[in-house]
């Protein structure tokens, strides 16, 4: 049995598909402890015949291809989890790397806790991978600890979304049937959150081990990248699913923060979105009115005031005034560095340490 299983799925990345296939090969642990599982997506270029070379050379790569286009991760990601034999299961983007220490140091991290999975820390680099002067968590505020989902502060913090900064035990996967959703995105956060209400012992680490690379939206395929009329009407099903999720598990008070997270993220997009007509704009607002009226019954504030403002007109349904209002937040938002915009779409601590005064 392999330690770990690595899978990738892969759409239309040749640019950067064999960094992020090396960064796994020399991993310190040992290639041959290492399963690599290539999922392609139908690319159109060369992805697929460089993860076949990989293929050919190594025993321990398999390159699959899908019969048909799923225009998310979430079908890769599963067919690699369906194949994989690892103890382990380790995901990553292919546009992105891993530390090459990385599979070692959650491998030792795993086996000594006894861990469902463990959370390490990350960083962002540029479009050519440079590596940003601070990571994701402060390491001055966050050591490592067991997260607990009765814990908004810390755990709540550091229980991020992404599948690639993470280790899971795969029986613990496979027990649990926990899968990603398929054909919308969001599928990582679904997919994280479903481990963290089923787990026990959930464990965070502060080594930075893997390298999430900010590409130039231009160049970037990723339904992510688009927000097009698809992104939030998928976006919209996996939201409700992650509610549902929570309200199955009784877990709505954590919601309360993942929501006001998600709220604000996807708030953002919409306003910065230029790819939609202002029809497809009110059927969206009518399709996820559902989703803004949470933060009223859930007692979740705005980040900033005119957010707020578009949340009481998306409640009302007064959609061509969210549209006007909208257009000025963009308009706005367009002269501000990335480093200000990133800013405004995080809820701040303030607004967290207020949620926790009035539990839902």
């Amino acid at each position: 049995m392999y330690k770990i299983s690595v899978i990738l799925p892969v759409y239309n990345v040749e640019k950067y598909l064999e960094e992020c296939i090396n960064s796994v090969i020399h991993q310190t642990i040992g290639f041959e402890n290492i399963q690599l599982i290539i999922v392609d997506d139908c690319s159109t270029d060369n992805s697929f015949a460089i993860a076949q070379k990989y293929s050919n050379e190594y025993e321990n790569c398999i390159a699959i291809h899908l019969d048909k286009k799923s225009g998310s991760a979430g079908k890769p990601r599963n067919e690699g989890i369906n194949v994989a034999t690892g103890k382990y299961l380790m995901f990553s983007d292919p546009d992105d790397f891993f530390n090459l220490s990385a599979f070692e140091k959650m491998y030792n991290e795993i086996e000594e806790k006894n861990a469902d999975f463990i959370i390490a820390n990350w960083n962002y680099t540029d479009e050519d991978g440079t590596i940003w002067e601070k990571p994701v968590f402060d390491n001055n505020r966050f050591h490592n600890f067991k997260l607990s989902v009765h814990d908004y502060g810390d755990s709540f913090y550091i229980m991020n979304s992404s599948m690639c900064n993470k280790i899971f035990r795969r029986d613990f996967i496979m027990e649990k049937n926990i899968r990603c959703l398929e054909y919308v995105p969001g599928e990582d956060t679904y997919f994280s959150m479903c481990a963290f209400l089923e787990s026990k012992n959930v464990y965070y680490i502060d080594d930075i081990v893997y390298y999430y690379r900010q590409r130039n939206k231009t160049d970037s395929l990723s339904i992510s990248y688009n927000c097009s009329y698809e992104f939030f009407k998928g976006m919209n099903v996996a939201y409700r699913a992650l509610y549902d999720k929570f309200v199955e598990k009784d877990e709505v008070q954590f919601y309360r923060f993942v929501y006001a997270r998600n709220m604000t993220y996807l708030l953002y997009r919409f306003v910065d979105s230029t790819l939609l007509t202002d029809d497809e704009r009110i059927d969206i607002l009518g399709e996820m009115r559902w989703f803004y009226k949470l933060s009223k019954t859930l007692k979740v504030p705005a980040v900033q005031k005119s957010l707020g403002t578009l949340i009481d007109k998306i409640v009302a349904g007064e959609y061509k005034d969210v549209i006007d209002i909208c257009n000025i937040i963009a308009e706005i938002r367009s002269f501000m560095p990335r480093d200000m915009k990133q800013k405004m779409s995080k809820p701040y601590n303030e607004m967290y340490e207020e949620m926790l005064k009035h539990e839902f």
